[in-house]
């Protein structure tokens, strides 16, 4: 089994390594830091996009692709594409391609396919001729073989090219945006760069035109795959089901539908194998749609959850919300799934019975084969460690993680009225004055913050030891719940999501009314949660006193269409839900402080949302702090920032919360 680690906790360049599943023995298969001076210093700019839709700050070897065998491996090491023999570590460059990334090794390991800017290209693993071009991409709006924009931030599906079973062919994404806005990107502290360009699909407009082609190795010949497009705009999964019958899972613009296609390989003709409706959105959900025992997996709400079925008949249990299918067999299935939201395990169904196959106690991911099941969990007590499970033998991967500097002691509660799940937490030394309140909150759909996890509070818990009491609650619109929870924000992002950190904080209040001031008041998030941090600060100054807004969303018809429109609609069709939902038209109602922080060179929150907000508390007269941080994006991935961001966060509270 291969996985990737730093030398140790203070590493953060990834290795490739291996644990024989048989011994238990590891070793080093690649470290990149001998074969490369800078791993990150070329990396071309869609290998770095790559990365930012994947939220991935590590360096080195951050993902790789093998063949069936699982022989060989490829992957990225600066700016070049190479194969290594997974037995001694010998490395094989593509020495012709120059800025190349989401490299593909064929099933039998004979080829590499990789995109390199707008092309993709094909390449002998042993290095024995040139790398090809095999599609050529126009130089301007068409390319091929990647992912666009939405598919990878929004829809969980990173590729643009999949080899077939008998290696010859390649099913491969032609991406247009010849329609998509044109934006650009400043950086501001150097004057002499030009700004960068980048096509970006804001909510009501065009999103990239998507074709599918099947196109032979070795002779370049093309066939698309044809579906009705004007209805099914997006390519949500392109999959082998058994290993020969080739499908295509599309979704309609408004996500209300999802249909399952069966292609004619000869032709590239589609026939329907299966539709999925809901009258508010067709959920993505990792593992599905899937084919098994002669019908489908799906997972779908159902009644006061979510479930797995097969062809419409509930396979999990009626407590359980299931949240991925991990891998399928013939007599067995896995998958994870909630019955407490806080809480994912792993399940297993075979001969009509459903087992938990970890504890109950804390945060599951997994993968899995046949032979070789891996899980990584962690819990309140625990920082995650990662098992793996074969031949009857079970053995532990250390992290070589490092020791936080805080403990968290996490708190866990559900509010009366809606039930609302809540961390709280304490500073670690006692404290006999009442604390000022931080909420620190995500608070958005397809996001959690409280689950049973010990590293998701190690921030919270460093606030609070700065002398406050943090709370964070997961409102309408987070995943984990039945009973509509997930789709109750459908048309307003806005009211009932602020309600329920209303209802959080008045709940924490009584609980510990002698430990919370509740005229100190604050709120910090970043994303979504700092839409919901300013959101605070000018609809309810009554409860809030102070705010502090990263890379908020600030009109939603500045963010892109795949995530805005699933909740708002159309802005055409439906314009009253983004009125509802702006700040901009709210802005000469702040009355208390806030505090906006923002990338400038983010690509997904554009700097834009910010300055706007900025400009109209400007022109109504209203004071508030902006602090740019010069080529940032969404992430604050650089250590320096990421420090420096807490402490001057901690600054503005202290002023403002006295």
């Amino acid at each position: 089994m291969l996985f990737l680690r730093s030398t140790g906790p203070e590493d953060p360049t990834n290795a490739l390594w291996a644990i024989n599943t048989l011994t238990g023995t590891e070793r080093v298969i690649v470290d990149p830091r001998k074969f490369v001076d800078d791993q990150d210093s070329e990396l071309p700019a869609a290998e770095l996009a790559r990365r930012e839709r994947a939220r991935e700050s590590a360096g080195g070897i951050t993902t790789y692709s093998l063949n069936s065998q699982g022989s060989l491996v490829t992957f990225t090491l600066g700016a070049e594409i190479v194969v290594a023999d997974v037995d001694n570590g010998s490395l094989t460059s593509m020495t012709s391609t120059g800025a190349g990334f989401d490299p593909r090794l064929s099933a039998d390991g004979r080829y590499v396919s990789f995109v390199v800017e707008d092309s993709l290209h094909v390449a002998l693993t042993d290095g024995s001729e040139p790398a090809r071009v095999l599609l050529q991409g126009d130089g301007k709006t068409v390319t091929w073989g990647s992912a666009e924009f939405v598919a990878a931030e929004e829809m969980r599906r990173s590729r643009g090219h999949w080899w077939d079973p008998n290696n010859d062919r390649l099913v491969v994404a032609r991406v247009d945006v010849a329609d998509v806005n044109l934006w650009h990107i400043s950086a501001p502290d150097d004057p002499a760069k030009p700004p960068q360009t980048v096509r970006y699909p804001a909510a009501g407009t065009s999103n990239a035109d998507v074709e599918l082609w099947l196109v032979n190795v070795h002779d370049a010949t093309q066939i698309q795959v044809t579906w009705d497009r004007s209805t099914h705009p997006y390519l949500v999964d392109v999959r082998w089901e058994d290993g020969s019958s080739l499908t295509v899972t599309v979704q309609s613009r408004d996500q209300r539908s999802m249909w399952v296609l069966e292609v004619e390989e000869s032709s590239g003709d589609t026939n329907p194998v299966l539709a999925l409706d809901d009258p508010d959105w067709v959920e993505i959900v990792p593992g599905t749609p899937r084919k098994w025992n002669g019908g489908w997996l799906t997972i779908e709400d159902n009644g006061h959850t979510r479930s797995l079925l097969h062809d419409g008949t509930p396979l999990s249990g009626p407590d359980q919300w299931v949240r991925s299918l991990v891998d399928v067999d013939d007599a067995r299935l896995l998958y994870t799934a909630s019955i407490d939201p806080t809480i994912i395990d792993l399940w297993s169904y075979s001969d009509n019975q459903n087992e938990c196959l970890t504890n109950g106690n804390g945060v599951v991911q997994a993968v899995a084969s046949k032979s070789v099941t891996i899980i990584e969990q962690s819990s309140l007590e625990s920082s995650p460690r990662v098992t793996v499970e074969a031949h009857g033998k079970t053995w532990g991967i250390d992290a070589w993680q490092a020791t936080p500097m805080v403990t968290p002691a996490v708190e866990l509660l559900q509010t009366e009225s809606s039930g609302i799940h809540t961390a709280v937490l304490f500073p670690t030394d006692d404290c006999d004055e009442p604390l000022p309140v931080l909420l620190d909150p995500y608070g958005g759909p397809h996001a959690q913050r409280v689950l049973r996890t010990h590293n998701a509070y190690l921030v919270s818990q460093w606030f609070a030891d700065q002398g406050f009491c943090v709370v964070i609650a997961d409102g309408p619109g987070t995943p984990g719940r039945g009973d509509g929870w997930e789709r109750s924000v459908r048309g307003d992002l806005a009211h009932p999501v602020l309600e329920a950190q209303i209802e959080a904080l008045q709940s924490v209040a009584a609980r510990h009314p002698d430990r919370v001031d509740l005229t100190k008041v604050g709120i910090r998030g970043w994303s979504f949660g700092g839409y919901l941090a300013a959101l605070a600060v000018i609809r309810r100054p009554d409860i809030f006193h102070a705010a502090i807004a990263g890379a908020p969303v600030t009109d939603w018809e500045l963010y892109d269409t795949h995530y805005t429109e699933r909740y708002l609609g159309h802005p055409t069709e439906e314009p009253d839900n983004y009125r509802r939902t702006s700040l901009l038209a709210d802005a000469g109602e702040l009355q208390r402080p806030l505090l906006l922080i923002h990338g400038l060179a983010d690509d997904n929150v554009v700097a834009a949302h910010t300055l706007q907000l900025s400009a109209a508390l400007l022109a109504a007269g209203r004071p508030h702090e902006v602090l740019p941080l010069s080529g940032v994006t969404h992430m604050t991935s650089q250590e320096q920032v990421a420090e420096n961001l807490l402490l001057l966060q901690i600054d503005f509270l202290r002023r403002n919360l006295q």
